[in-house]
């Protein structure tokens, strides 16, 4: 007889239980007598299962009953007494495997469910945000539109000069709040090292006055730009100057230029 074939094919395990027929209970205990490896694979199994047990609900087990058995380790073939299936020792281990089995999935779930609470929690405050965004873009969107369309706006067309003729821009000037919002969506990005610089321009004698650099075009989406402008304007152009700006403009980067109009 193969002894570790006979302990890895799981019938100790069923004996212990007590799911093994009379006849088969009656095999076991006579192979346990000629065999002490067997008994000493019961014996252990048994105390794996008390371990188990008391682990899962600690008041279920009288341990004063196995105390003898766990601590003699000169038990006696003769002191063994066939098995007779016991489905109360048997359920009783089954349930203490389940109750385990159920805490850890309980515990699991939980996890599981603090984890999709607070994703949740992410996401809704990522959804507030954007959303207070989008609500901010829209108010400024509108303070624009209200800004531009005053009937005291005088709009300025920019046109493409020289290399640039493609390019083109527009100036809302408000003389009363002393503003302009300059729209420059025809404009392409600017190159790296390079900024857009706007001039309120004087026509006779040509006086250029700078009206700022406009920082972070390429990332803006409107491109639409409010200034201060407390000049007696007579045009407006814009130059492609290196970052930081010029004090004067650099004509072969002038790339809009436009006439304020007459008013009669």
């Amino acid at each position: 007889m193969d002894i570790n074939t006979y302990i890895e094919s799981g019938i100790l395990e069923l004996y212990v239980a007590g799911q093994l027929s009379e006849q088969e209970n009656q095999e076991v205990y006579e192979l346990l007598k000629k065999h002490p490896e067997l008994l000493q694979e019961v014996l252990e199994i048994e105390a794996a299962v008390i371990k188990l047990t008391a682990a899962v609900s600690p008041h279920s087990i009288d341990f004063k009953s196995f105390k003898g058995k766990l601590g003699n380790t000169e038990t006696k073939v003769k002191d063994l007494k066939p098995r007779k299936p016991s489905w109360i020792s048997y359920t009783g281990w089954a349930a203490s495997i389940l109750l385990a089995g159920g805490l850890l999935w309980t515990y699991n779930n939980n996890e599981q469910l603090k984890s999709d609470i607070q994703i949740a929690e992410i996401e809704n405050a990522y959804l507030e945000e954007e959303l207070n965004s989008s609500k901010s873009d829209l108010a400024n969107t509108k303070n624009i539109l209200n800004s531009i369309r005053g009937k005291d706006v005088t709009v300025v067309p920019l046109g493409g000069q020289g290399d640039f003729a493609s390019t083109y821009a527009k100036v809302y000037w408000n003389k009363e709040d002393n503003t302009i919002y300059l729209d420059m969506e025809g404009l392409p990005d600017a190159p790296a090292g390079k900024v857009y610089q706007v001039w309120s321009l004087k026509l006779n004698p040509l006086t250029p006055t700078s009206l700022g650099t406009v920082d972070g075009f390429n990332e803006d989406e409107n491109k639409i730009f409010k200034i201060a402008n407390n000049n007696e304007s007579q045009a407006f152009g814009i130059t492609l100057e290196p970052e930081g700006g010029s004090e004067t403009p650099t004509m072969e980067q002038l790339h809009t230029l436009g006439v304020v109009p007459v008013t009669p």
